[in-house]
């Protein structure tokens, strides 16, 4: 719906839509009996479903269509009614666009709570049709655009804010996206928060009052400012692995108890929130924030507030200083004084509900050893991250076809770029994989062909990148000739 821009330069791809693939599937569970918060929602929500049972009782094929849908639905039904929304959320970020509703991955790789009700996808398509969803959906667009209005101008303050203090500029973030979903359709006092590979999403429903639930989608967002700095850092993770034994007791979510990365992460981003409340917050408040932190498991908080107060008077931003934050925590000092915490016997579920961290390690190193011109080493790594299955595939291709490019491959690296173009879901690696593509093309003097990779590279997601947008001109200009008493580019 929008892109909020305008606020930094470079800002990174952060918008706010709505989507019919995510109003169907919460329809379909509205039809059948999920109730959760409905006095609170908007009253768009009571006046969908108001359409939609009068477009069931009026259509004997509707009728049919919801028998098996609902039944479905009340198979899957959570014990604690709370629960029921979270896992359809997980499903329709995954599902394409009406009315096929094509899964986007295998049900091997959808995440675990999606995957328990991926059965429910046989059955939208009829009920779509014969409920005549999509003319419901299209009469309703306006008040959709309204409330996402409302969510507008806040969004684009949180993101300008939260780059402003961290004096982290956006543009090493090109291939990322966070999007915010609103739908009317769910309750309201739910807000769900998804991480999937690159992208982060974050679903919010509106309520009959005019709150606006920053503060949770504020969180999401600092992830996915920090998560690629954990990435960047990783060797620096090791040392601190120990106290993952100290926090084995504690109700946090088991996911940060086996990965230091995401246990350092979500310490350092709730600490940015609390140094950032407002002003006129009390210090008692805050240490309460902090107290809280250690006896759910986020034991490093405390550190992390500490050394915001010596970050926020340096003019170096998050970026150049993540590395001396890690490398000054002292591991032995601080699992004596974990070891005193007596721990919660509960904690808050986690807003964000986080991938498992992949093995981006072998592909870091594999580029940063082909940029020193070892490709052997380069080659191994990036066969052994496609042997495992382990990172971003289409990268780990990429980084094959270059290294047969450097060793004057063409065959090889013409395979490998039209493998990568499969997998790969970085626009970068999108549209130099067609780049590449055109220029072997050329050098085969396939002119035509070349054409046509240089025209997909300008019109793929990564098209608009000044690099790819030159080399791709250049391309249409004139056939390619590889630099002389140089190896080819």
């Amino acid at each position: 719906m929008s892109t909020l821009s305008g606020f930094a330069e470079n800002q990174p791809q952060v918008s706010l839509e709505t989507s019919e693939t995510l109003f169907t599937v919460l329809t379909a569970i509205n039809t059948c009996g999920y109730d959760q918060e409905l006095n609170a929602s908007d009253p768009l929500r009571a006046q969908v479903r108001s359409e939609v049972a009068k477009a069931v009782q009026n259509t004997p094929e509707a009728k049919d269509a919801i028998v098996p849908l609902c039944a479905f639905y009340r198979e899957h039904q959570a014990t604690d009614p709370s629960r029921d929304l979270a896992p359809y959320v997980s499903l329709a970020l995954y599902l394409g666009e009406a009315p096929t509703f094509e899964p986007k991955a295998k049900q091997a790789e959808l995440p675990p709570d999606a995957a328990a009700v991926a059965g429910i996808v046989a059955f939208l398509q009829p009920f779509y049709e014969k409920a005549g969803l999509h003319a419901i959906w299209e009469r309703h667009r306006e008040r959709y655009n309204d409330l996402a209005q409302i969510y507008h101008d806040p969004l684009a303050k949180m993101t300008f804010d939260s780059e402003i203090y961290l004096k982290l500029p956006s543009s090493g973030y090109l291939g990322r996206q966070f999007t915010v979903y609103l739908d009317a359709m769910g309750a309201p006092g739910q807000t769900n928060a998804r991480n999937y590979e690159l992208n982060y999403y974050v679903v919010i429903s509106p309520s009959t009052g005019t709150a606006i639930k920053m503060q949770q989608i504020r969180h999401t967002y600092l992830h996915y400012l920090l998560d690629p700095l954990a990435m960047k850092n990783g060797a620096s993770f090791k040392r601190l692995e120990p106290l993952l034994d100290e926090v084995k007791t504690a109700p946090m979510d088991e996911v940060f108890k086996n990965h230091i990365s995401l246990l350092v992460t979500e310490c350092l981003a709730r600490a940015i929130e609390n140094r950032t409340l407002s002003p006129k917050t009390p210090e008692s408040e805050r240490e309460k924030n902090i107290a809280e932190a250690d006896v759910e498991g986020y034991v490093l908080t405390r550190y992390f507030y500490d050394a915001l107060a010596k970050f926020e008077k340096d003019p170096a931003g998050l970026r150049n200083a993540y590395a001396d934050m890690l490398g000054a925590i002292d591991v032995g000092r601080e699992m004596k004084r974990v070891a005193q915490i007596q721990f919660a016997g509960e904690a808050a579920p986690e807003l964000l509900h986080l991938a498992r961290p992949r093995n981006e390690h072998l592909l870091l190193n594999a580029e940063r050893r082909l940029a020193a011109g070892d490709r052997e080493t380069a080659q191994k790594l990036a066969q052994q991250a496609l042997d495992e299955g382990e990172g971003d595939q289409g990268r780990a291709l990429f980084i094959m076809a270059e290294v047969a490019t450097a060793n004057r491959d063409m065959e090889g690296a013409r395979t490998y770029f039209e493998r990568a173009l499969q997998m790969a879901r970085e626009p970068k690696v999108i549209a130099w994989s067609h780049i590449y593509l055109g220029r072997i093309f050329d050098l085969k003097e396939n002119r035509d062909a070349a054409v046509d990779q240089y025209r997909a590279a300008l019109n793929s997601p990564g098209g608009t990148l000044p690099e790819v947008k030159l080399a791709a001109e250049h391309g249409l200009a004139q056939p390619y000739e590889p630099p002389q008493a140089a190896e080819p580019q």
